[in-house]
């Protein structure tokens, strides 16, 4: 039997940063909410996905029409991100070689080829796999408000999402995460604690993650130019 491909999509965060009146994720996005733009967009690249999608408990903007998928799932979001990624992992029924996708809901620019190389790749790699980017900036180390030093960008990627690995081995380092009493900011950082190294698949750079006010205007001109 071949494994099944599950797609959790954390959406349960308040978006503070955004000082909007709504989670950032209901927020208009070339006509539509984000959360309805990037479902969209991962449904064009992996449509035989399952998709678990988190949300707050008292969340009152959600329109379940905006989920393109036959096949899905919702579920309640925690405190943090990996509080809901890991209800996410014990309410479905998967196996332990189902792969499992995270992606951003805050990252509808994302490209269906990426989306489908790193599905391609966590399923491939026992370590699993994430989009990133290598750094191009020069990197400082601040100190009191201060530039310290210059760091070297040698090696230094930026970690996008999706991220993606093995049902068995993802709930094995948030468990081990949850444990430990660490508080992990991607599922890649979780999957490194316990001894494994994730593929890193070179992403495009324009896969942004919307967290700031102007970041919506530069979401629409890169789905502007995308279409083109």
């Amino acid at each position: 039997m071949s494994a099944t491909t599950w797609l959790i999509v954390p959406a349960a965060g308040q978006g503070k940063r955004m000082g909007a009146a709504l989670p950032k994720q209901y927020l208009t996005l070339a006509g539509a909410p984000i959360l309805a733009v990037t479902l969209a967009r991962l449904h064009a690249a992996l449509p035989h996905a399952r998709l678990v999608l988190c949300l707050d408990e008292q969340d009152r903007w959600f329109d379940p029409a905006w989920v393109p998928f036959a096949h899905w799932q919702r579920v309640s979001g925690g405190a943090e991100r990996m509080d809901s990624v890991l209800n996410a992992l014990q309410a479905i029924d998967a196996t332990g070689d189902d792969v499992v996708l995270v992606h951003d809901v805050a990252r509808p620019c994302v490209s269906t080829a990426d989306v489908c190389a790193l599905e391609q790749a966590a399923t491939q790699h026992a370590s699993g796999a994430l989009l990133a980017m290598p750094v191009a900036d020069t990197m400082k180390r601040e100190s009191d408000g201060a530039s310290a030093r210059t760091e070297p960008r040698d090696g230094l990627w930026h970690a996008l999402t999706p991220q993606g690995f093995r049902y068995a081995l993802l709930c094995q380092a948030l468990v081990h995460a949850r444990e430990h009493d660490t508080l992990v900011t991607d599922e890649a950082s979780a999957v490194e604690a316990i001894g494994h190294t994730p593929k890193l698949v070179s992403g495009r750079r324009d896969n942004l993650k919307v967290t700031h006010p102007d970041d919506l205007a530069l979401a629409a001109a890169i789905l502007a130019a995308q279409r083109e």
